[in-house]
């Protein structure tokens, strides 16, 4: 398999990818991808040829290699390695996406115009297209670590195996070639799986928590812009507002009590008022 041409693609992940993320990348690639190359695929070679049993019943050996080994552990890891990276592309194809749609825009509202802000950015449907992908690459560690562990009796490989499997006669005693090596190695790619486990499970908390709180800075400033709503008594506060605290509480003045300053005037009664009229014309008379 040729690793270069994955690296290749995915170090495009890691523009977008935020500091977990290129931890994780950097532990694939340093810790798992590297070993493998290097050091695993000579430990592991034929395996088959290295699985030697006292007996040379022909098929006996094959079928006790196919009973023990059902899939080997070198060719597991590399069905794990690919199907552990494949969910980083849905990152760059999204991205790839944006940037059609942003050349598409462009070129139909003039050169200036812009559809996104910026492409590679996490925000609306690439945010989520990136936490689906960091739960499919947990989801493949943790289902390919269940079955290393449910296929060799949590990762450990004995030195003998006793085998009685048709076509061998009888028991039949068979030694696997460097257990100690291979123990090491399967240990130690275990351990670079469980600590990308970790690793993207952080990013995780991560993601969701810094959604959350700027979600929550937005709901902040929202209220912030809303007038709150007039109450009378705010209006009668005997504090201007900038001295006002908290714990203070408005009170409503009291109006004060309206004296007026004139008096009025003494209306003259009725009857002296029709005696001063005979007086002054006695010709005339009223009759009552």
């Amino acid at each position: 398999m040729d690793w270069k041409s994955l690296q290749a693609l995915l170090s495009g992940v890691n523009k977008y990818s935020t500091a977990f993320g290129r931890i994780w990348l950097s532990v694939v690639f340093v810790f798992r991808v590297m070993v493998y190359v290097v050091a695993a695929e000579r430990v592991w070679g034929d395996d088959q040829k290295d699985f030697d049993c006292n007996i040379k019943q022909p098929g006996c050996a094959n079928v006790c290699y196919d009973h023990f080994f059902p899939i080997s552990h070198i060719r597991l890891w590399a069905l794990q390695l690919i199907f552990v990276t494949c969910p980083s592309f849905m990152v760059v194809m999204h991205v790839a996406y944006r940037d059609e749609r942003e050349r598409k825009y462009r070129v139909k509202h003039g050169e200036n115009a812009k559809l996104y802000s910026n492409t590679g950015k996490k925000h609306g449907g690439l945010w989520w297209t990136y936490l689906l992908s960091l739960f499919a690459k947990t989801g493949f560690e943790i289902g390919f670590l269940y079955m290393l562990h449910h296929i060799y009796n949590s990762f450990y490989l004995p030195r003998l195996v006793k085998c009685d499997i048709r076509p061998c006669p009888n028991v039949v005693d068979c030694y696997i070639g460097r257990p100690t090596e291979k123990k090491v190695f399967t240990y130690f790619m275990v351990g670079a799986s469980a600590l990308c486990i970790v690793l993207s499970v952080c990013e995780i908390i991560y993601l969701i928590s810094k959604r959350l709180a700027r979600c929550m800075n937005k709901m902040k400033r929202r209220e912030r812009y809303i007038q709150p709503p007039y109450r009378e008594d705010d209006s009668h506060c005997t504090l201007p507002l900038t001295e006002l605290d908290h714990h203070l509480e408005c009170k409503p003045e009291t109006k004060p009590d309206f004296k007026p300053d004139f008096k009025p005037y003494p209306l003259m009664p009725t009857l002296r008022l029709k005696d001063d009229l005979r007086a002054s014309a006695p010709n005339l008379s009223y009759s009552t």
